[in-house]
């Protein structure tokens, strides 16, 4: 009898993983890679949502465990997870600067935000404006992160690499049973998977797939990320992430022609230096219509919960998440009644 039985393995799957690995609990893992928003996504955390220049949902809770959880990964996976570079807010015009230091007065936002106008030193990069700076900022790369953890797994023989048949599943009393395998509790993590959860699809889960360029620009030379009406995130030897796009009809992992358009059109009124589109990456984030995360105990089945809908910002909700759910099934710990799925249980929930 294992404590847990963990269904998908994206940021969501890893950090719960975490969760049982650091109090000692037995656990197996079964995923396909049907759901690759975690691995292609651009990896940034950031703080403050630069549109308006306000703070994100437990900015400042997520932020006190982001660097000690990814830099505990590190040191177990023996593989560089984190990159620390600024992320600097191109202003296109006066009033957004304003706004700027207006939002540095503010109570929360302001510590995360540099009261220092950045000069634009890059001839490859159009902003006389210059910009502004978020502190504390950088990338984790979840591409690799996922792909050591899938190892680890394995080399541990706990990792079934399959589909997850619901008609294999069995609910019983005492436990679940998974084919050959069988345990307490099981936790579904399986991304815009969950749409097709019989148990969980009546929640509000929606999708918004991205699609990042990799372009290689060998004059661009910039260090820092740099957020204009498109991200543009430094990898190495000369590669760049340009991203993202936000489609909410297309629920495909297919790169698209339009969507390669939209962003070179976007990056093209940036940058002023030649490049090369080497890559195009598309994911489906699972989003959720109040933009909170989901998770929380099915109202039925007490041995089934789910950890899901983290949108854009999963690098920084995962681990907090994570934990809100563990601490929920294993001290009876209430989590924020704004991410609980009990928050939908009245409207959406059918017995």
């Amino acid at each position: 009898m294992l404590d847990y039985l963990v269904v998908g393995l994206g940021l969501a799957g890893v950090s719960f993983c975490e969760q049982l690995e650091k109090s000692g609990k037995t656990y197996a893992v079964i995923s396909d890679t049907s759901q690759t928003s975690s691995i292609v996504a651009g990896g940034l955390y950031n703080p403050v949502i630069l549109k308006r220049f306000t703070l994100a949902w437990k900015a400042k809770e997520q932020f006190e465990q982001l660097l000690p959880f990814y830099t505990s990964l590190e040191h177990r996976l023996n593989v560089k997870l984190i990159y620390q570079f600024p992320v600097l807010r191109r202003f296109a015009s006066v009033e957004e600067q304003n706004l700027w230091f207006e939002a540095i007065d503010k109570k929360g936002v302001g510590g995360f935000l540099s009261p220092t106008l950045i000069k634009n030193v890059n001839p490859c990069v159009d902003a006389p404006l210059g910009y502004g700076e978020v502190l504390g900022t950088g990338k984790v790369d979840t591409a690799l992160l996922i792909a050591a953890y899938q190892k680890l797994l394995l080399s541990k023989n706990i990792f079934w690499q399959e589909t997850f048949d619901f008609d294999a599943l069995q609910i019983t009393a005492d436990c679940v049973r998974y084919k050959t395998l069988k345990a307490k509790r099981i936790i579904f993590a399986e991304g815009f998977g969950a749409k097709s959860n019989p148990f969980f699809s009546y929640l509000p889960l929606t999708s918004t797939k991205g699609e990042y360029l990799v372009i290689k620009a060998p004059d661009l030379k910039e260090t820092n990320a740099i957020k204009s009406s498109v991200f543009i995130i430094p990898w190495e030897n000369d590669v760049y992430r340009v991203g993202a796009t936000y489609k909410w009809k297309d629920t495909t992992n297919l790169p698209t022609e339009a969507s390669r358009e939209e962003l070179q059109q976007k990056l093209d009124a940036i940058i002023k230096c030649k490049y090369q589109v080497i890559d195009q990456l598309a994911g489906v984030r699972p989003t959720v219509t109040d933009r909170r995360p989901l998770l929380g105990q099915h109202p039925v089945h007490d041995k089934l919960y789910i950890l899901n809908g983290f949108g854009s910002r999963g690098v920084m909700i995962a681990p907090y998440a994570a934990e809100q759910l563990f601490r929920l099934i294993e001290n009876n710990q209430k989590p924020d009644s704004a991410i609980d799925i009990a928050r939908f249980e009245k409207k959406y929930f059918k017995s």
